[in-house]
């Protein structure tokens, strides 16, 4: 059985950072009733049709769950969720625009009465709160904009240009959260029986991992410079070319690591008591001049021959690879990791979430099928206690 098994999670989410969060946990057991509106659902779903005709955000954010269909303009509609989540829910997940589930009386302030021991998770762009609003409260957010404003993009890129992060981190930084906030809520009703409201926002929660640069920037001090895949303040941190046109991942954390690096990788022992190079400080200022030496000493070696030297050295080093590197990653085969999901387009690979809990089947995350819209709108609806009758009739008046 997992952890969150006998508990419900209704949610009105789209696109990634809400529908992450809930999906793990689903993941641990919760049952997770996603709303989706009548004949369009999560706009997710329409982001490509890369898994057989699915798309891919949608596949990876949001198996093991059910999808109810409600349009929510539609006052019997309004009335059936508010309806579902008074008798069914232990948490509501939403990422709406700001304001939209109060309009729909769905807060936290609006369900507090009747739930004292609900708990409510809002995700929003710039945070929520009637309190304190702020500025930027009903500013529209996109992840790429996020990445802007949290200040991520001016230090991610080349010298030339800046450039966003290759996919939603955003999102998924305040999925994190929106998921870890929700487990410690459950936790403390446990202690005290009462529900929480949980206010994420998605520029708190990349300022909160922009911490490293904010304070490397202190009282006006210079950012870290943008340095393409290689690290911006500790060298030699990234890629290098080696003799046969490949790149070899590699990294310098200490002293002790950059003496065998010289002795064993360069062979050349001497560089070590190179006075431009003593210390992470100096060989950073003058990473120009030892890229030129590393990428002399790499000239004539195929990456296979680098790498074996690095591992000698017992020098971090990766593969750089591609998706399909990734798919066939034989670490990921070892240790057991994909399983697969139905889907309304077949079973397809997934990868079981970091930390689950052994391989045993007592252990085993919940991997349910990705739903079709509006796939469980008829069974819900008669656990709410409607007949099919008045099921019927919902959908005649496209309530559903």
């Amino acid at each position: 059985m997992q952890p969150l098994t006998g508990l419900t999670v209704v949610t009105l989410e789209h696109a990634i950072a809400a529908p992450f969060a809930t999906r793990q946990l689903a993941d641990l057991g919760a049952r997770v009733i996603k709303v989706e509106r009548p004949g369009v659902g999560d706009f997710a779903r329409g982001y490509d049709q890369r898994v057989r005709g699915l798309a891919s955000h949608f596949v990876w954010t949001n198996r093991s769950k059910e999808s109810l269909t409600l349009d929510l303009k539609h006052p019997r509609a309004a009335a059936l969720l508010l309806q579902l989540i008074v008798e069914k829910a232990d948490v509501v997940v939403q990422n709406l625009a700001p304001g939209a589930a109060a309009r729909l009386g769905v807060s936290h302030a609006a369900l507090r009465e009747r739930r004292p021991d609900l708990v409510v998770c809002d995700i929003s762009g710039y945070g929520d709160d009637e309190r304190r609003p702020g500025p930027y409260r009903d500013k529209k957010a996109y992840d790429l904009l996020i990445q802007s404003e949290s200040g991520f993009v001016s230090i991610t890129g080349t010298p030339d240009e800046p450039s966003k992060a290759g996919l939603s981190i955003a999102d998924i930084a305040a999925g994190m959260y929106a998921y870890s906030n929700i487990l410690a809520a459950l936790l403390q009703r446990q202690i005290d029986g009462q529900g929480r409201r949980i206010d994420v926002s998605m520029l708190e929660a990349m300022a909160e991992w922009m911490g490293y640069p904010m304070y490397y920037a202190f009282d006006g001090a210079p950012p870290p410079p943008r340095a393409g895949a290689a690290h911006a303040t500790i060298y030699p941190y990234g890629p290098f070319p080696t003799g046969d046109g490949k790149t070899v991942m590699l990294g310098l954390q200490n002293e002790r690591e950059w003496v065998q690096f010289c002795d064993k990788v360069l062979q050349q022992p001497a560089l070590a008591k190179d006075e431009r190079f003593a210390g992470n400080a100096k060989r950073t200022a003058h990473r120009e001049a030892l890229r030129e030496l590393i990428v002399q000493a790499f000239a004539g070696l195929t990456a296979e021959q680098v790498t074996a030297r690095l591992e000698e050295a017992q020098i971090a080093n990766a593969e750089l690879r591609d998706m399909a590197g990734l798919w066939h990653h034989p670490q990921l085969a070892a240790r057991e990791r994909w399983r697969e999901v139905d889907t309304s387009a077949g079973r397809v690979p997934t990868l079981l979430p970091p930390g689950s809990w052994g391989t045993t089947e007592a252990g085993e995350p919940q991997l349910d099928a990705v739903p079709a819209l509006g796939q469980h709108t008829d069974a819900i609806l008669a656990d709410l206690g409607l007949d099919p009758a008045a099921i019927a009739a919902l959908r005649a008046e496209e309530a559903i």
